[in-house]
């Protein structure tokens, strides 16, 4: 580069060294790494806090007046009958497939005579609650953290508390309440059409009648399997309105956030409920276990 010397015209050599950024430094970006991991630790304890909160705010809620009769009974036709068809379709397709697979094995031993049996426990005991809970979660829980996210960004919740209007109880505690309620029912009766699939591959294949049939499935079955059926779904429905709610409520950033809280709704009600349903078999065979 030319320039202009104290003396007079010249050439002078400037040299140009380059700096390394320091976000690009490995070691660097370890570092800050492993900075941030406490303050990460802590939002996520500070995460588990708030949801611990809410769910305390919703009992409380759920037992003090007033009660909001006709906005659970519309979550329960927005959760419940509106779930129907979709509910039924997969029931069926459930019981029918279900059979189809294990009727090969079985036959291997010459055992198809236990396929009602087997067809009952496996859809009273794990099919019907875990795939209606799953059905409800897509369907349900994204509905409910969308919903829930636009009236949080557009300040409608806001603007319900200045009307006087308690938005968590009208809002949040009223659909917790409809997917805790009527999930239970939605599982019982997709039992009951996944053992109607399960007749019709029965019925084509050995020609057996539908009152057989039924006498065989519920061989094996006891009450206990129908009250376990019933707390399962409840908490599944529990966790899928928690999840919904929650993130919904909470949502920010706008459109942005909106999608998100329905992403986050679904992945965390789903997540939930397996895990959920590994802890309760655990604990239901201890029990047997300890009786037996």
């Amino acid at each position: 580069m030319r320039v202009n010397g104290p003396g007079g015209n010249g050439w002078h050599v400037i040299f140009l060294i380059p700096v390394m950024n320091d976000d690009r430094d490995p070691l660097n970006a370890e570092q800050k790494i492993r900075a941030s991991f406490p303050e990460r630790l802590s939002a996520f304890f500070l995460h588990i806090y708030d949801i611990y909160r809410f769910i305390v705010r919703f009992f409380k809620e759920a037992v003090l007046p007033p009660y909001e009769y006709k906005e659970v009974l519309n979550q329960f036709f927005e959760v419940g009958i509106k779930s129907l068809p979709i509910v039924t379709l997969t029931g069926f397709i459930t019981g029918l497939v279900f059979t189809k697979q294990s009727r090969s094995s079985l036959t291997e031993f010459g055992a198809t005579s236990w396929l009602p049996s087997l067809m009952a426990i496996a859809i009273i005991r794990a099919l019907a609650p875990l795939v209606s809970a799953l059905i409800v979660a897509g369907k349900v829980g994204s509905n409910i953290g969308a919903e829930l996210g636009s009236m949080k960004v557009t300040e409608q919740i806001e603007a319900m508390e200045v009307s006087s209007t308690n938005p968590f109880k009208f809002l949040v505690v009223s659909r917790i309440l409809a997917t805790t309620l009527i999930l239970p029912v939605l599982a019982i009766y997709m039992a009951f059409i996944g053992l109607l699939g399960a007749f019709v591959n029965v019925y084509k294949n050995e020609l057996t009648s539908f009152t057989s049939f039924f006498q065989s499935a519920f061989l094996k079955i006891t009450f206990t399997d129908i009250y376990i059926l019933v707390i399962k779904s409840a908490v599944y429905g529990f966790t899928i309105g928690v999840a919904g709610c929650f993130n919904g409520y909470n949502a920010d950033h706008g459109t942005v956030g909106v999608g998100k809280a329905a992403n986050t709704a679904v992945v965390a009600s789903m997540f939930l409920i397996f895990v959920e349903e590994m802890l309760i078999v655990t604990i239901v065979n201890y029990f047997k276990q300890g009786i037996g």
